[in-house]
């Protein structure tokens, strides 16, 4: 099977890397494989040895492969928002021909336009989000295509970050055999799947508590409006346990899945479990309450660093509250511990699709759906990011092509005349080739 219609995104955690293909089939994302390995060469988000990163990446997509029964090409990854920079932007062009209608090519320029900035050679453009486009001073247009002007201008918000992350995160996806067919800010695609459209709209707290760092983002009339990154993560939690309980790495992270509460006031002191401690021969009971505190300890520091970088920007004012979503989110009781600590409405996001009920998928899962749900106009001014004119050739060739058709059906339901005693013959339809030829002359005559 051909993936060409297949959306795969790419999760790679500190943790944990997965995979998740999805099929869209009438503007419906349905799920079709899945892949979660283990993760290497990654820490607190960022992919630090590409060699390791990219094998753990191969093996997460064998697994989906497998399950999809497909062959995997090309990918969507998600970007972590570590040192992200958010800020204002504008591009504007000349139309070099007033009578030509504007075209998906003077949109891709004038998103390249606006990309023009001046930046440390540490940092480079992640993504960029158009506000508004301007034509001849008539503002508020959302697709600018089809219309005449001399003027064209774009209003957006420009996201930058470091060139490390993006460049090992690159060479990791080719290292492993991959196209990356686009990128995604991780919080971006993430609040656009778990919040509704008023929570969105009226400013909404994400918190996403990963393996390796705990990321609050705020999401305000439908734009990333802020980012908080916490360098600790459900990691930290383990290597507490491990260090309190004298027990291994692998044995704390399993005590976390299994027995493990982020209040300790909904832990019980009676239910106890054993515990394989280092240098002796037989287990030590550990109470629920106990390993409960330990865990509710490493939580509230995290969650006290992110409320006063919170309190600053007045993010805990607005009405749509706190959503919490990645793996330790699933811990019982953490929705109560971030009630009291910030005080303010909190709930956890689970996906509800059957074998992803777990709140460590939805990063893999929102990628697939944020950028399947990409308009002509955004995968346009996505693609000046790459410095490729080949969607902007394909779009205005389709549009050429549906002119060209819609004269063509006029021109045949009109009346047939006679001229110079012949009968006018309808016009013949242009095959592909014809339509490109047409498209290349006009715009370069």
């Amino acid at each position: 099977m051909d993936n060409s219609g297949m959306y795969v995104g790419l999760d790679i955690g500190t943790t944990s890397i997965k995979v998740i293909v999805a099929e869209n089939v009438k503007g419906q994302m349905n799920v079709i494989g899945v892949g979660n390995e283990r993760s290497n060469g990654v820490s607190r988000g960022v992919i630090v040895d590409i060699d390791k990163a990219a094998e753990a990446i191969q093996r997460a997509v064998r697994q989906a492969e497998e399950k999809a029964s497909i062959e995997i090409h090309d990918v969507i990854v998600g970007i972590p928002a570590n040192m992200l920079k958010i800020e204002p932007c504008s591009g504007m062009i000349a139309i070099d021909d007033q009578s030509r209608e504007i075209t998906g090519r003077d949109v891709r320029s004038v998103s390249a336009a606006a990309l023009i900035q001046s930046l440390p050679p540490e940092r480079e453009v992640v993504d960029i989000l158009v506000d508004e486009f301007v034509v001849d001073g008539f503002d508020g247009i959302k697709d600018p295509r089809g219309m005449v002007g001399v003027r064209l201008e774009l209003h957006g918000t420009l996201f930058t970050g470091p060139k490390t992350i993006m460049h090992n995160t690159r060479k990791a996806v080719e290292q492993a055999g991959l196209n990356l067919r686009g990128t995604v800010i991780n919080p971006m695609a993430q609040g656009m799947m778990v919040m509704n459209d008023g929570e969105q709209d009226f400013g909404t707290i994400l918190i996403d508590l990963g393996g390796g760092q705990s990321t609050a983002a705020v999401i305000h009339d439908h734009q990333l409006k802020y980012i908080d990154v916490d360098q600790e993560g459900g990691q930290f939690i383990t290597k507490d346990i491990s260090v309190v309980l004298n027990t291994s790495l692998d044995s704390a992270e399993k005590l976390k899945r299994d027995y493990g509460y982020a209040d300790s006031a909904q832990a019980s002191e009676e239910d106890e479990f054993p515990v394989d401690v280092v240098g002796q021969s037989q287990p030590t009971p550990i109470s629920e309450k106990y390993l409960a505190e330990i865990i509710e300890a490493r939580l509230d520091q995290v969650f006290k660093r992110l409320r006063g970088n919170l309190d600053k920007v007045q993010a805990l004012e607005l009405p749509g509250g706190i959503v919490l979503t990645g793996g330790v989110a699933a811990l019982p009781g953490i929705t109560d511990l971030a009630t009291d600590e910030f005080n303010a409405n909190v709930r956890v996001y689970v996906p509800d699709q059957m074998g992803l009920r777990h709140p460590s998928f939805t990063l893999a899962l929102a990628l697939v759906k944020y950028f399947g749900g990409l308009s002509e106009i955004d995968l346009l001014i996505k693609s000046a990011l790459t410095g490729s004119t080949q969607l902007a050739d394909e779009t205005d060739e389709i549009r050429q092509r549906e002119q060209d058709a819609e004269n063509e059906q006029q021109q045949q339901s009109a009346p047939q005349q006679s001229t110079q005693g012949k009968q006018a013959k309808p016009r013949k339809k242009k095959n592909r080739s014809e339509g490109i030829k047409k498209f290349f002359s006009d715009f370069f005559d």
